[in-house]
């Protein structure tokens, strides 16, 4: 009898992803829906800050990225699309393209949607202060997309641009999820409760380094401190704006929302069960492994996990509240 052919190595690599990582998962939880609201295809590194080429590691590909999210257990992502390419002041002259990275656009989120009906749903995106912006966005939202985002771009959160996105959010009633950056990205997080009353109808989605960095009261904003660290002051604008706005919801990814709860435990413990209703699982990891040590994405389903002793609290922010908000 001839020989077994040896798998593809692409399909060896996903095969070998999807076992290492569900090892680490237990079996029950590997079982429960989990929606991820936050993921990316043709995902890699930053860029250079002087040529604007990518930095390695190489960006991920999607059968690598189909492999990661089965590995951690993931039974919906959504994939958050980039803007086109352009050289201006919301894009620092290009250098956020590609959400400051790789990361495709609506096109490649969408077809990739399509190919795997279910299992990833896409959003619709494009550089805010483009005068096209919201026509560009509105016709991926009459072609399915469940959200708006990821909004990085370098501009006013309170600008006619950007209030031009947030009226279209509520007119399709998907939610508009938006990179906080002091320095870089959606400035003005000081005065962004003024668009949340103003808007009303418009469900927005925090998420990233400045938007984690003021659980804390005591936090000065700081583009050179964006990951604080140490005991949290309760009661910081992040806080205020998920309990005195129902419009307002949070985004657990990337290591700025691994890092808000590792910081502080005890106060993570109790803002997570505080904010249960509001609070939404996402990885934004663009590892191809699903390796504890570089999956920050797997690191924040275990602290989850370890956090929120509520069971049914629990359930909500893997999967309830994002099922609901994104009407999936």
């Amino acid at each position: 009898m001839p020989a077994t052919s040896p798998l593809p190595r692409r399909q060896f690599l996903v095969a070998t992803v999807a076992a290492l990582a569900t090892s680490r998962l237990p079996a029950a939880a590997a079982a429960e829906p989990i929606i991820d609201i936050h993921q990316h295809t043709n995902y890699g590194g930053g860029r250079d800050k002087t040529t604007y080429a990518p930095i390695l590691p190489r960006p991920r590909n999607d059968d690598e990225l189909i492999g990661h999210q089965r590995a951690l257990g993931i039974t919906t992502s959504i994939l958050l699309p980039s803007g086109r390419p352009v050289k201006r002041d919301s894009t620092h002259e290009g250098r956020s393209n590609g959400l400051d990275g790789t990361c495709t656009g609506n096109e490649e989120c969408m077809a990739l949607a399509r190919k795997h009906p279910g299992e990833f749903v896409f959003g619709a995106n494009e550089v805010s202060d483009l005068t096209d912006a919201p026509a560009i966005v509105e016709k991926y939202l009459k072609l399915g997309a469940v959200a708006i985002g990821e909004q990085k771009f370098g501009v006013e959160c309170d600008s006619p641009a950007m209030q031009r996105l947030y009226e279209l959010a509520a007119a399709y009633n998907v939610p508009i999820l938006m990179h906080w950056q002091t320095g870089s990205y959606n400035h003005g997080f000081d005065r962004f409760h003024r668009m949340l009353a103003k808007y009303s109808r418009t469900n927005f989605i925090g998420h990233a380094q400045t938007w984690w960095a003021n659980i804390d009261a005591a936090n000065v904003d700081d583009p050179r401190k964006l990951y604080p660290t140490g005991k949290v002051t309760p009661g910081g604008l992040t806080d205020k704006y998920l309990r005195d706005y129902p419009n307002m919801y949070g985004d657990l990814s990337a290591g700025s929302g691994l890092g808000a709860f590792a910081r502080d435990p005890e106060h993570g413990a109790a803002f997570l069960d505080r904010h249960q209703d509001k609070l939404m699982y996402g990885s934004d990891c663009n590892d191809a492994s699903a390796v504890a040590a570089r999956c920050s994405g797997l690191r924040q389903l275990e602290q989850v996990r370890r956090l929120v002793t509520n069971k049914a609290a629990e359930r909500k922010i893997l999967h309830g509240n994002a099922k609901r908000l994104f009407r999936l």
